[in-house]
């Protein structure tokens, strides 16, 4: 919203939320009339042509957003070196009203302009007369009406909405108040209704035209330098034609310079182009690589969540797995694309997400695999030699640690990251499953008075644990699996296995384990705590009983660029094995927490607190 919303600020659907695509249900029933009555062998190419444009421009969108934000995790060609918060995510969630209005334009344009019906798929003329346009009306219009902007009583009331993103992406180059926005398209109406009315459209030179408008917005409000050098060396005037993501960036951060649309010669004509436009192109075009101190190895869960990467969607990606959207089933066939692709060429670990603590850096490696391809067997030889490949690069660049996320460290599959440690012992990138912080989070969450609790399952090492040191402290821990129990009996110190009890009547009020599956909740005594140890989320399917978090805790509120949410979990709020990463490397330890090793549960816990992670909530 800009600093004093002035008339038409709110978008008309606005209130419609995400249902806002129900503007086109008068077309839809139009165009469904047409083929009912007509067929489809009536049917004008250029109304036929509507749909799938506008579905071509959300796809080029998304692959913009996709590519600049892989881009940006790699940082070795940032330009603009600030942190991206949740604020501007949900500011630019809005992004593509600009094409639902495109496309009530086109509908309404086909239905008035005669000329518009049964157009040529191609005229050479045509597009050289839409070229000729943009360079000329377009361009200079375009320089001083964004002059115009940047006068205080505009910019307070519409522009400042835009200029809000100092770090901007891709659709912020789309992000603007109604009126801004209708007074652009008044604009680059005019290389399109001009060849209309004069007999000279054509299909392909309207569709070209938006392609262009939308490939140099999108590119120049990158914040990573792509455009190489060679290109400005073998044809020189191209510098007057075509800017850059960095000249843009200027922009939007001196705000008095680079006015210019796509072309930047008005600049040179009228003496506002930037001094350091140069500069800044050659120093973020070399560019610097980034060694992180801190690297997280995580993968894909379910086929959705490749819309939840930090590269997927962005407006889902800001919000927890476990909140879909209404329309998550229309792009399933993209998740099942991506899947396949990922299947067949994710031959390494990509980095999508990078974040600073102060001076601490830190990154998010995907292993291209999902959930149910870690249960394949046949698959298990394939996914450790990704996770040894990321393991050995992240040693090469010189990485402190690596923290094992999710089924990474599943002990059938690498005994949580033994297998790499022992392999290769000379190994300087400290490996991490992240048990001592996880064990933690649960004991801080049981409340200090419990005299019981119910542990279903008890076989892994962060329950193993938890159940150790709940019998230290005096508390019973009640068991009805019987082979649990007795593995579990013989790793208790016989100072405190007298409180380790097999019972399979006793039901206490705190319910812990990793799996607890709807029969186990059933069984549960009305309001029972459900604690679970896993880093996958608990199903609830009790009403009557209190779901805890799965370990986890607040980051500190100095941790920048945080702008996605860690699959299920809350914003700003990050799994314990995460952060058990993050608190080894700050504290410089020197030892890995792989296999059976773990680190002193209130040893990480303290260091944990002291480097600004608080609990999700007090006991």
């Amino acid at each position: 919203m800009a600093a004093q919303p002035g008339p038409l600020t709110q978008w008309p659907w606005h209130w419609m939320g995400s249902f806002k695509y129900l503007v086109f249900a008068p077309s839809a029933l139009h165009t469904a009339h047409k083929v009912v009555t007509s067929g489809w062998g009536d049917m004008d190419t250029a109304y036929a042509a509507m749909l799938p444009a506008l579905l071509l421009r959300m796809i080029h969108n998304q692959i913009w957003i996709s590519l600049s934000r892989h881009q940006t995790a790699r940082r070795k060609h940032i330009i603009v070196d600030r942190s991206l918060e949740f604020e501007q995510v949900d500011r630019e969630r809005s992004w593509d009203d600009q094409i639902i209005l495109s496309g009530l334009f086109f509908y309404l344009g086909y239905a008035a302009i005669p000329s518009a019906r049964f157009m040529p798929m191609w005229k050479t003329k045509g597009a050289i007369i839409m070229a000729l346009l943009h360079i000329g009306p377009v361009e200079f219009l375009y320089y001083w009406f964004h002059r115009a902007l940047h006068h205080h009583f505009l910019y307070s009331r519409y522009h400042s909405h835009h200029h809000a993103s100092i770090v901007t992406e891709p659709i912020t180059s789309v992000v603007h108040p109604f009126a801004e926005i209708l007074a652009y398209f008044l604009l680059f109406s005019i290389p399109i209704l001009i060849p209309l009315y004069t007999g000279y459209g054509s299909i392909m030179g309207i569709l070209l035209y938006l392609t262009y408008v939308d490939f140099m917005n999108n590119m120049g409000h990158c914040n990573f330098e792509m455009l190489p050098k060679w290109i400005f060396q073998v044809f020189p005037p191209l510098k007057y034609l075509m800017y850059t993501p960095s000249y843009h960036s200027l922009h939007h951060t001196q705000f008095r310079t680079n006015y210019s649309l796509f072309m930047p010669f008005y600049d040179y004509i009228y003496n506002t182009m930037d001094k350091s436009s140069g500069e800044l192109y050659e120093r973020t075009l070399i560019g610097k690589e980034e060694t992180p101190d801190a690297v997280h190895l995580t993968h894909m869960t379910t086929l959705q969540s490749t819309y939840h990467l930090r590269v997927g969607i962005a407006s889902i990606a800001s919000k927890p797995s476990d909140n879909p959207v209404w329309y998550m089933w229309m792009i399933w066939p993209m998740a099942w694309l991506s899947m396949v692709l990922a299947w067949v060429y994710g031959s390494s670990a990509f980095v999508v997400e990078s974040l600073k603590l102060k001076k601490f850096k830190m990154q998010t490696w995907v292993i291209p695999r999902y959930n149910f391809q870690y249960g394949l067997i046949r698959e298990r030889e394939s996914i450790n030699r990704l996770i040894e490949k990321a393991i050995l690069d992240a040693d090469e660049r010189g990485v402190k640690v690596l923290s094992l996320g999710l089924l990474n460290q599943a002990k059938q599959l690498n005994g949580s990251g033994e297998l790499f440690a022992h392999k290769y012992p000379k190994l300087g990138v400290r490996l991490v499953d992240g048990s001592g912080l996880a064990t933690a989070v649960v004991l801080k969450s049981i409340p200090l008075d419990t005299k019981r609790v119910f542990l279903c399952g008890g076989s892994s090492k962060v329950e193993h644990a938890i159940a150790t040191a709940l019998c230290e402290r005096g508390v019973q821990v009640v068991m009805n699996q019987k082979k649990e129990y007795d593995m579990l009996k013989l790793r208790v110190p016989e100072s405190s296995v007298a409180y380790l009890k097999f019972s399979s009547d006793e039901t206490p009020q705190i319910w812990i384990g990793d799996i607890i599956d709807d029969k186990q909740q059933m069984g549960a005594p009305k309001g029972a705590t459900f604690i679970p140890t896993s880093q996958f989320p608990l199903q609830r399917i009790r009403q009557d009983c209190t779901y805890l978090s799965n370990p986890a805790m607040k980051i500190p509120e100095a941790m920048q660029n945080v702008h996605t949410c860690e699959n299920w979990l809350p914003r700003r709020v990050m799994s314990a094995w995460r952060i058990a990463g993050m608190v080894h490397a700050l504290e410089a330890w020197d030892m890995h927490e792989c296999g059976d090793d773990m680190m002193d549960i209130e040893k990480v816990w303290s260091a944990a607190i002291k480097h600004g992670f608080t609990p999700l909530s007090k006991v």
